[in-house]
Formats: structure tokens, C-alpha cells, sequence
């Protein structure tokens, strides 16, 4: 499953558009790459496409057991079941994201993504490696509702390659298409360490998301990129891994079981009265 995705299979162009954004930012934009970061970055999107595959087997077989306890299950030849599944997927990717970004525990998988001080095309893929252990609890009830595993792997993956283009300095806004639309705007505010810009634009592929509840601001200035204790590190290992490591250290400065839960489930953002907190100024 995880191999005949559509995000698996449309590796060749992920790194020719890297290649390409690369080339023609040398010119425009000299700051959108460094040459360690890119790699690292390249390296761990590799190894996510391996660990996606270990976990593949396990969460497809949760898909497929809710998908049997669907009461109803929607036609597989009916247009409309895709039009429906297209907003379902992308509302459940808005705050599969927005809980990732205030909450924790989910927060310890997404910093990787937020961790680079750069935005460009390589970052897209600088993914989480063990996201597979709980990402899936945000989409079973997907099957929940009677769409087969298969129609969500697909429309989900082409879902995530919609995202993959809007990792860019390159391109600035365009018109009328930025109330409807996720853009390379909107998600250069989204990865911003600026004030302004904190915790907004979760959005997939549909904006709507965002202006709907209230997690919608616009471009204005430059962003920052990068996170509050920022990593200054291109160590794989640690970046998949310093959240959790910070994060327990934090549990094992509390005192009493509500104040150490709140170190796992609750924001980010928690004043634990130690600079051990996976605190930071940008998400997702």
C-alpha cells in the first residue's frame, strides 16, 4: 500500500523539482538553500518512505478492520463518493494538523518538518520517520464512515502531493485563487517563527479550513523560518528524536500524574519552568 502510493510514485518529480527549484533560486533567491540542510532533508524524506513502508502493514490492517464496521459504504463508482471524500480528507488533514501543532505528544512527530530554518521544495519532505505509529488514529474514522482503504490512500495521497508545490519562495501570491486555495503564501506564514504568524494555516489543499475556524491570517512580511529553541543540528537521529527527549526530561521535572499528562497532551506552548520544552515559534 504504502509503495503504490501516489506520494511513493511521484518521487521522480519531487527531486527533479528539487533539482530545478535549487538551480533557479541560485540567481533569485541565494537564501532559499543550504547545501547541508537540502540533504538532510532529502535523506530523512528517504528513510520516512522506508519507515512508512513498516508502518503501512499495521495501519492498513486498522483501515481495513474500521472499514468492516462501517454501517454504510459509499459506491466506489459514484462521482460524488470522491467529491465527498476530496472535503472529508482535506477536513480531516486540517485538524489532523492543527492538533499536531497543540498538542505535545503529536508535536514531537511534526517538528521534524518544522525544524529546518530554510523553506524550500526540500523541505516538504523532511517528514517524520515514526509518524505511522499514531497519525492513523485521525484518519480511521475516515473507513468509520464507509470509504474503502483504497479510495482514501489514493485521494490522501494526492492530497500530500498537492502540498509538496507550496514549499516555495519562488512563486508569490496569485489572486483570487488565495481565498479558496492552499498557496505557497499561505504556507510560508504557516512555517513563520514570526509572531503574527504562530499556530495559522493548517490548511491541506482547501484555505476554507482555516477562514472558517479562525486560524487564517495572510502574508504580510517576510517570514522567519525555523523553531523557538532552534536545533542547530543536521543529525537525522536527533531530529527525529529530540522532541521525545525533551519532552521526558520535562516529565521527570513535574510533580504529580495531572502536571506530567500535561506534558504529553498538552500545548506546545506549556511553561514548564525548564528550557527543556519542545516550545517554538513555528508549526507544521
Amino acid at each position: 500500500m504504502t509503495y503504490l502510493s501516489p506520494t511513493v510514485i511521484a518521487i521522480p518529480l519531487f527531486a527533479a523539482l528539487i533539482g530545478f527549484e535549487a538551480w533557479y533560486a541560485r540567481k533569485r533567491r541565494p537564501d532559499a538553500y543550504e547545501a547541508k540542510d537540502a540533504g538532510t532533508n532529502i535523506f530523512i524524506g528517504f528513510m520516512s518512505v522506508v519507515f512508512g513502508a513498516l508502518f503501512g502493514v499495521f495501519v492498513a490492517v486498522i483501515y481495513s478492520a474500521a472499514y468492516a464496521l462501517a454501517p454504510f459504504k459509499f459506491p466506489v463508482d459514484a462521482w460524488w463518493t470522491w467529491v465527498i471524500l476530496f472535503f472529508v480528507d482535506d477536513l480531516a488533514y486540517y485538524w489532523f494538523h492543527r492538533i499536531s501543532h497543540e498538542t505535545r505528544l503529536f508535536w514531537n512527530f511534526h517538528v521534524v518538518h518544522h525544524s529546518s530554518r530554510h523553506f524550500n521544495l526540500s523541505v516538504a519532505v523532511r517528514q517524520s520517520w515514526f509518524s505511522g505509529m499514531l497519525h492513523w488514529i485521525f484518519y480511521a474514522p475516515i473507513m468509520l464512515l464507509g470509504f474503502t482503504p483504497w479510495m482514501f490512500a489514493l485521494m490522501h495521497g494526492f492530497n500530500l502531493i498537492y502540498q509538496f508545490w507550496i514549499h516555495t519562495k519562488l512563486i508569490d501570491k496569485m489572486g483570487p485563487l488565495e481565498y479558496v486555495l492552499n498557496t505557497p503564501s499561505h504556507h510560508r506564514v504557516h512555517h513563520g517563527v514570526n509572531d503574527r504568524y504562530l499556530d495559522k494555516n493548517y490548511a491541506g489543499v482547501l484555505i476554507i479550513w482555516d477562514r472558517l475556524f479562525g486560524s487564517f491570517v495572510e502574508e504580510k512580511e517576510e517570514p522567519e523560518y525555523g523553531i523557538t529553541k532552534q536545533l542547530d543540528s543536521y543529525n537525522p537521529l536527533w531530529i527525529n528524536t529530540h522532541g521525545w527527549f525533551e519532552m521526558w526530561s520535562a516529565i521527570r521535572k513535574r510533580r504529580g500524574i495531572f502536571q506530567k499528562l500535561r506534558c504529553i497532551f498538552g500545548s506546545p506552548n506549556i511553561d514548564i519552568d525548564e528550557p527543556v520544552s519542545v516550545l517554538r515559534k513555528a508549526d507544521a
